[in-house]
């Protein structure tokens, strides 16, 4: 009994049997080793979807925005007029192509970061040449000015006199209202003695002005045609100010009133003497939009030809849109630029010609 002790004690010091052991080895039951529970393996998610999959939607929507750009005059413009609404803030495009590329990034697609390339390629042919300065050089004969007032402008001789310390030879006002009229015909008188006013609009000059006619647009909205006795010889002036648009969740984009002016001034454009022709005004469109392609079929955009920049004029506290004008015809434009707000809505525009 001793010696069995003493040979447990030497096999397994410190080490107590447990009972059940001596038990199962005279049954012959050999002892289980436990073993860990098998790990389980974790099944592929089904909801999860590809990167390829996720990236179809962005790269759609870079493909409709690739297209809209070169062809916005393919949009319908019947009822609420979406063709002309997208052609006013057609620049600005590049929201819709910032947009996309954020998602393209928040989505970690190869697929939608590719389709973005469309647009951003696009809109950079399109709209990249207008970041340089396009100014012809050389000296110029003429600078003009094109102001929508405001007809709330509290302000008339302060919006006057930040016009003539422009300047320009010829100052075209829109938006006139009796009361302010006053205002700025003697703030005005002595570094532009001559002027001509029909209606809501007006032109104001250093150089005398003849055969003034109004051009009717709509039954209370006239433009006006003058001869300025340049020194460089007559030069024809228009100034017009196209109706109002507005946009509304029931009726849409409204330009009917508008696109009536604008066919009227198009069709007193055409029937008029070729020659050195100033069209200035307020259009309430931009040169993107469909209702101005017979205007600007004869008529080149100062700011498009010479300006840097996209020169938006509207609204004055954070233009949008370029919708006030100067145009020409058988004239260089050298430059063109805004000036600083007034107390107007709209930014004035400027522009130096050669004769």
């Amino acid at each position: 009994m001793g010696g069995a002790s003493g040979a447990g004690g030497a096999g397994g010091a410190g080490r107590t049997p447990h009972p059940l052991a001596d038990v199962l080895k005279v049954m012959n039951v050999p002892a289980v080793t436990p073993t860990a529970p098998p790990r389980r393996r974790s099944l592929p998610r089904t909801d999860r979807v590809p990167r390829v999959g996720r990236g179809r939607l962005i790269a759609a929507l870079a493909v409709l925005v690739t297209l809209l750009m070169p062809l916005h005059g393919r949009i319908p413009d019947r009822g609420p007029h979406l063709g002309s609404l997208v052609e006013t803030f057609l620049p600005w495009t590049a929201a819709a192509v910032a947009a996309l590329l954020a998602a393209a990034l928040l989505r970690r697609s190869r697929v939608a970061l590719a389709a973005v390339l469309l647009p951003a390629v696009t809109w950079a042919a399109i709209h990249g040449g207008t970041f340089l300065d396009r100014g012809a050089g050389g000296p110029a004969d003429l600078t003009v000015v094109t102001h929508n007032v405001d007809d709330a402008n509290p302000d008339p001789v302060g919006t006057a006199r930040a016009l003539a310390a422009s300047g320009a030879q010829l100052i075209a006002l829109e938006e006139l209202t009796r009361p302010a009229l006053d205002q700025y015909e003697r703030t005005l008188a002595g570094s532009h003695p001559y002027h001509a006013v029909v209606g809501t609009v007006g032109l104001w000059s250093t150089y005398p002005l003849r055969d003034t006619a109004g051009v009717p647009l709509v039954p209370w909205r006239s433009a006006l045609r003058t001869t300025a006795e340049t020194p460089g010889g007559p030069l024809t002036v228009y100034v017009a100010h196209l109706p109002s648009v507005r946009i509304g969740l029931g009726s849409g984009f409204t330009t009917g009133n508008r696109n009536e002016a604008a066919g009227r001034l198009a069709a007193e454009l055409a029937s008029a003497p070729a020659g050195r022709t100033l069209l200035l005004g307020d259009f309430n469109a931009t040169t993107d939009d469909r209702v101005l392609a017979d205007v600007t079929d004869r008529f080149r955009s100062a700011q498009e030809v010479a300006g840097a920049g996209f020169g938006f004029s509207w609204p004055a506290r954070f233009p949008v849109a370029r919708i006030d004008h100067i145009l020409v015809q058988d004239l260089t434009p050298v430059s063109a630029w805004t000036l600083p707000a007034t107390a107007s809505d709209h930014l004035p525009v400027a522009a130096s010609l050669r004769r």
